[in-house]
């Protein structure tokens, strides 16, 4: 059985969509094939590592990534400065 890829799409694949792949992971097991990036890459932040802790999942060796690198579907999380930019 082939799994089902997810890409979880944020602009700097530094927050929301690190958190998604951590979560995703984490509640997804095995069944899925989870990656993360962004159009505009850059680190990972400490205040997202930090959250996920909290809650048991470590994402500290995650690193950003470009979208352009990775295909698959796409979980679109969309922040205010996208939705502005975008109008």
């Amino acid at each position: 059985m082939t799994k089902k890829r997810i890409l979880v799409l944020c602009t700097g694949n530094s927050a929301r969509s690190q958190m998604g792949e951590g979560l995703f992971r984490a509640e997804g097991g095995e069944r899925f094939e989870v990656f993360s990036a962004g159009t505009k890459p850059s680190s990972v932040r400490p205040e997202a590592i930090a959250v996920m802790k909290e809650i048991g999942i470590d994402i500290s060796a995650h690193r950003s990534k470009s979208c352009r690198r990775i295909l698959g579907p796409v979980v679109r999380l969309r922040s205010d400065s996208l939705r502005q930019r975008s109008r």
